[in-house]
């Protein structure tokens, strides 16, 4: 049994001892086998001596992406190139590629994780579930792969693409469970609409990650596909997927706290915030073994809740995604994420869940454009309809923003779907 009392729902007090002895096995295992990190100790003037449990974690220095990408391929691997079993990497698409390693022991730890994810959504060695993401350097497919074999579920490794020959297979495998990104999902829901499939499949439940998104959207999904859908959380940079899922009671992502410690902190002090408050996310995974990074800034916007959850379990909780501290858009002064243009959409009922962001700047003023498809019945009706439907959805996303917005109505399956992160802003004021 994946989920047991002895990895989920431990003491608070226990949880701080398993920390506190991981971490200090970790600095030392850094600070002897990472010349960065012993040179980043030392400048703080810090021996692995100084660092006898989880109460000295903020003497720590912080890594970022630019760390490992200033230290591309290999130069942050805390072992020899002889016990590296496989390697993924980011995309490289905003600069040089960060290239992550996973020794055997890591893969299985890896394993494990998403294995307990899956459980905790209730698939079993008698599910099948489908792996939707994508193969490759990426981390998500081969992630969801082997945590389904890990529990014993039936795996059908898909990948991203050819969407109507995957509805097919869901009806004909009778797939019990899909693994991809939520944006993707509602595109399969589409599909499977439009081929008069969703009342064939047994599909119960789905994985979904890898993108921010809202607890609407959830709700879009489960009422469409009449499924159970959860929120699976993970970053190469410190594993993959399966850091964090959350439980059926959708009060926030227990996080695998024997792996990682987390922390909350201020973007722009860099100093711990109190619990319950909107920080930045950190990690320090303390069982890797080829990649063991030290308080690692994800960029990722979120708060953490210790009290422990009605499903029993006692891992601490971090609340879904406002954004990340990287992307956020600041318009005319204004904080702005994508989700809260999705959850003001949703909220709507007469739009879908795709939408693009357009900011420009028009006579040295910020101009956000929002471009929302609308269902088919719509176009039928009269132009002051439309105009009545635009003005009231600029309305809603005035006030979830708390600025102007120009809407833009499009027409069913305009905007460009994605088989992965789908791409919900344009920002033409970085174009030179």
């Amino acid at each position: 049994m994946i989920w047991n009392e002895t990895k989920e729902c431990m003491s608070r007090d226990e949880i701080y001892n398993l920390q506190s002895a991981r971490l200090v096995k970790l600095v030392k295992r850094v600070y002897h086998n990472v010349e960065f990190y012993r040179k980043k100790m030392q400048e703080l003037g810090l021996e692995p001596g100084d660092i006898t449990g989880l109460e000295d974690l903020n003497k720590l220095p912080f890594t970022t992406k630019e760390d490992l990408r200033d230290n591309y391929p290999f130069g942050l691997f805390a072992v020899p190139q002889s016990e590296i079993v496989r390697v993924h990497a980011s995309s490289g698409t905003t600069g040089k590629a960060t290239v992550v390693g996973y020794t055997r022991r890591d893969i299985e730890n890896w394993q494990e994780c998403v294995a307990r994810v899956l459980a905790m959504a209730g698939i079993d060695r008698g599910d099948k579930v489908l792996v939707a993401y994508g193969y490759g350097l990426f981390t998500g497919g081969l992630g969801l792969h082997y945590g389904a074999e890990n529990l014993g579920a039936t795996v059908i490794p898909m990948s991203t693409g050819n969407t109507s020959k995957l509805a097919t297979l869901l009806e004909d495998f009778n797939a019990s469970a899909i693994a991809c990104t939520p944006s993707y999902l509602l595109h399969i829901a589409e599909v499977l609409e439009e081929e008069n499939k969703v009342e064939n499949l047994t599909l119960k439940a789905a994985i979904c990650g890898a993108e921010p998104w809202t607890d609407n959207m959830r709700r879009e999904i489960e009422k469409r596909l009449n499924i159970k859908a959860f929120d699976i959380y993970g970053l190469s940079e410190i594993m993959g997927p399966g850091v964090a899922a959350d439980c059926e009671y959708h009060q926030g992502l227990h996080v695998y706290e024997d792996h990682f410690i987390p922390e909350i902190i201020d973007p722009n002090t860099l100093e711990p915030c109190k619990d319950g408050e909107i920080g930045e996310l950190v990690f320090t995974p303390i069982t890797k073994e080829a990649l063991p990074l030290l308080r690692y800034r994800t960029r990722d916007l979120t708060s953490i809740n210790y009290e422990p959850c009605q499903c029993g379990r006692t891992l601490c909780r971090i609340s879904r995604f406002k954004g990340r501290s990287d992307d956020m858009l600041i318009i005319r002064g204004v904080n702005v994420f994508p989700s809260q243009v999705e959850t003001a959409l949703l909220e709507i009922g007469e739009t879908s869940a795709h939408y693009l962001m357009i900011v420009d700047r028009v006579n040295n003023m910020d101009v956000l454009e929002v471009q929302v498809e609308i269902e088919d019945r719509f176009f039928s009706d009269e132009i002051r309809e439309l105009e009545k439907l635009t003005k009231k959805i600029a309305y809603k996303l005035k006030t979830a923003l708390g600025l102007s917005v120009k809407v833009k109505l499009v027409e069913p399956r305009t905007l460009e779907r994605s088989h992965g992160k789908a791409k919900r802003v344009i920002d033409l004021r970085k174009i030179d």
